[in-house]
C-alpha cells in the first residue's frame, strides 16, 4: 500500500512538472555607456557579476559608447535600449534637435566635467585655456557644455580650440603634449594619472566656477518609458544595488571591473569608484531620484549659453517614479 502511494504520488509529481508553465524568458537590454568602458562603470558589472540584472528578468548587454551625444542617439533610434549620457547634452538635444530621449534616474548629481592640463603647461586657470588646443572625444559633452563653463568663467570660448580624438588616445596625447590639455570627467582623473605619472595633473573641474547642474543619469527613449515603464525601473533597481555594493566595497568593484575588461587596472577602477561615490551621494538626497528644481537648473546653465531652438522644460527631460 505504501509503495502504491509512492508510485502515485511520483506520477503525479512528473505530470505537475509537464503542466506547470516554463519559467519567462529573460528580456534581452542592450546598454549603451557615455564612454568607452572604464573604472567609472564599475557598479554596472558588480549588477552584472551578482546576477542583479538576470534577477530583474533582464539579460543585459554592455556596449561602449563614443561620448552622451552617441549614447542619446543611439537610444533615440534604437540602437540600445537603455544608455548612461549627460543630462545637459540631453537638454540641449532636446531643445535643438527634439530626440526623444529622457532621464529616468540621476548617478551623478553634481557636475563631473572637467578639463586636464598637465603643471609646467602654463595652465593653471580657465582664462590660460585662450589660445590652447583642447581634445576629447567627438560626441563628448565636455565640448558640448564648454560654453556655459566659458560664461560662466569669464573667458572667450571662441579663443579655445576644441579637436576631436580617440578616446583611448586621450591620456597619452595628454602626456606626449601633443595637445595642451583634454576633456575628461573627474572621476577618470586616477586613469590619467596612472598614465602622465611622474607628471602631475592640473583640475579645471565646471562645478569650481560655480556651475550647479546635473551630470550623468539613466536614460531611455520616450517610447520606451511609455510602453515599457517596469523594464526600465528594474534595470534601475538594480543598477543602483550595484551601486551600493560597489561603494560600500571599492576594491571588490574594481576586481570585477578589471575581470571584464583587463586593460583597466583593478586599482584604477576602484579609485574611480570611490569618485563616483563622491558625484553621487548627496546628503538629504536619495540616490537616483530626480529633483525637478536641479533639473530646472541644469536646463537654466544650457540655456544660458546655448541658444535654443524649442524651449525645454523640466518634465520634457525626465520621468519620475521609476527608483
Amino acid at each position: 500500500m505504501t509503495r502504491m502511494t509512492r508510485r502515485t504520488a511520483t506520477a503525479l509529481i512528473g505530470a505537475a512538472a509537464l503542466v506547470r508553465p516554463a519559467r519567462a524568458a529573460a528580456t534581452d537590454v542592450n546598454f549603451i555607456t557615455d564612454f568607452g568602458f572604464n573604472g567609472r562603470h564599475a557598479y554596472f558589472y558588480v549588477a552584472l557579476q551578482k546576477g542583479y540584472y538576470a534577477a530583474e528578468g533582464l539579460n543585459v548587454t554592455i556596449q561602449r559608447g563614443q561620448g552622451s551625444a552617441d549614447a542619446i542617439k543611439k537610444v533615440a533610434a534604437g540602437a540600445a535600449t537603455i544608455g548612461f549620457a549627460d543630462a545637459g547634452s540631453l537638454a540641449l538635444a532636446r531643445g535643438n534637435d527634439g530626440i526623444p530621449v529622457k532621464l529616468g534616474a540621476v548617478i551623478y548629481a553634481t557636475p563631473p566635467h572637467a578639463i586636464f592640463a598637465l603643471e609646467g603647461s602654463g595652465i593653471k586657470s580657465p582664462k590660460d585655456l585662450e589660445g590652447r588646443s583642447v581634445a576629447d572625444t567627438a560626441f563628448s559633452a565636455m565640448p558640448v557644455i564648454f560654453g556655459a563653463y566659458a560664461k560662466a568663467a569669464g573667458i572667450d570660448k571662441s579663443k579655445v580650440t576644441w579637436t576631436a580624438a580617440e578616446g583611448a588616445s586621450l591620456p597619452s596625447l595628454l602626456a606626449t603634449g601633443r595637445v595642451d590639455a583634454i576633456g575628461q570627467f573627474t572621476v577618470g582623473e586616477p586613469l590619467l594619472q596612472a598614465a602622465t605619472a611622474p607628471k602631475k595633473l592640473v583640475r579645471l573641474a565646471y562645478k569650481d566656477v560655480g556651475l550647479d547642474y546635473y551630470g550623468n543619469g539613466i536614460v531611455a527613449a520616450e517610447q520606451t518609458l511609455s510602453e515599457k515603464p517596469d523594464l526600465v525601473k528594474r534595470f534601475i533597481a538594480a543598477t543602483l544595488k550595484g551601486m551600493q555594493d560597489a561603494f560600500a566595497d571599492p576594491a571588490a568593484a574594481g576586481a570585477i571591473f578589471n575581470s571584464y575588461h583587463k586593460q583597466v587596472s583593478a586599482e584604477v577602477a576602484r579609485d574611480e569608484t570611490a569618485l563616483v561615490k563622491e558625484l553621487a551621494i548627496l546628503p538629504g538626497a536619495k540616490p537616483g531620484v530626480i529633483d525637478p528644481a536641479r533639473i530646472k537648473s541644469t536646463v537654466e546653465v544650457m540655456a544660458s549659453a546655448y541658444q535654443l531652438k524649442t524651449p525645454v522644460k523640466p518634465e520634457d527631460l525626465f520621468v519620475p517614479g521609476l527608483v
